[in-house]
């Protein structure tokens, strides 16, 4: 069973990206996509307090008649975050993306951030681990000798 551990090894290398509280979305933004990424968290004092999403551009943004460069991140955010810890299964964070109708969690343990798993990491690893399981099924049954 692959966990969040597993998944934070192989991508050692990613740099966790956020904004301040008192940013403006549009700078939010540029940073979204000039990392080609989809959430930024948001700080408070070096305190993690919140996330920023693309969907929460295009839903509380310019379609409520805000403006990028006029609105502050803490307008906008999500401050209700759903965590999980280094030990939760690919199969919980995918339960959870579901549940929540969320596609980033980050990865907190002793209220330290470590890292944000997105819905192509969890999907990615979930894919992965049912090839395993099925390669695994497969040479059970021609080692056993049954013929379909």
């Amino acid at each position: 069973m692959t966990t969040v551990n597993n998944l934070l090894e192989a991508k050692s290398s990613e740099k966790n990206y956020s904004v301040s509280i008192n940013d403006t979305v549009l700078q939010a933004v540029k940073i979204m996509a000039d990392a080609r990424i989809g959430a930024v968290l948001v700080t408070d004092g070096g305190k993690v307090v919140g996330i920023y999403t693309e969907r929460d551009y295009l839903r509380k943004g310019e379609n409520e008649g805000r403006v990028a460069k006029d609105t502050k991140v803490k307008e906008v955010m999500v401050s209700k975050m759903i965590t999980v810890t280094r030990d939760t299964s690919v199969e919980q964070c995918m339960a959870l993306m579901k549940q929540y109708n969320i596609r980033h969690l980050p990865v907190v343990e002793n209220d330290h951030l470590l890292s944000v798993v997105s819905m192509r990491d969890v999907m990615f690893a979930v894919l992965e681990d049912r090839d395993f399981e099925i390669r695994g099924l497969e040479n059970y049954i021609m080692g056993s000798g049954f013929q379909s």
